[in-house]
């Protein structure tokens, strides 16, 4: 990975044209493929520590329940997911999202998709998440990311994003 430089999405449109256009991808909010993809390319749960047999990550797959969405809502509402790991108190500047091909392997604690085999694809541009976050808020639904009761303190979601 090192020295690799991954092209960036700047407008959601090109999200939405490569969802259309074939292979299932994902996209993953992290400090980067370089960072998850040396060692071990495993997230961790966590509540437990435990490793998990490959990245958690969001697929951008459009599900067929879902087929009469425009796909442009269905992308953002996706992006959207996991953005709180950038946002809240325990991310970082560094966080950023990226789109990933890779081999399902198995489900995280939230029953996000695990991947092994990662093929980093592109960055997502802050401009794109801005345009997500606009389509999400002209939405008529009330909806957000997972929230647990506050009793189980700060720990937000079961699975690394």
């Amino acid at each position: 990975m090192p020295g690799t430089t991954l092209p960036t999405y700047t407008a959601l449109h090109q999200l939405v044209e490569l969802i259309e256009q074939g292979p299932p991808v994902f996209v993953r909010w992290s400090r980067g493929p370089e960072a998850d993809l040396e060692g071990s390319a495993v997230s961790r749960d966590g509540l437990t520590g435990m490793k998990m047999p490959g990245l958690s990550a969001t697929p951008l797959v459009f599900e067929e329940w879902a087929k009469d969405l425009p796909t442009t809502v269905w992308v953002a509402r996706r992006l959207c997911d996991y953005i709180h790991l950038r946002d809240d108190d325990q991310g970082s500047a560094d966080v950023r999202p990226w789109v990933l091909k890779g081999e399902e392997t198995g489900r995280g604690p939230d029953n996000e998709p695990l991947v092994r085999d990662v093929e980093p694809v592109a960055w997502i541009a802050e401009s794109v998440i801005a345009e997500a976050e606009d389509v999400v808020a002209r939405q008529r639904g009330a909806w957000g990311p997972l929230h647990r009761p506050a009793r189980f303190g700060r720990g937000g979601n079961g699975g690394e994003g």
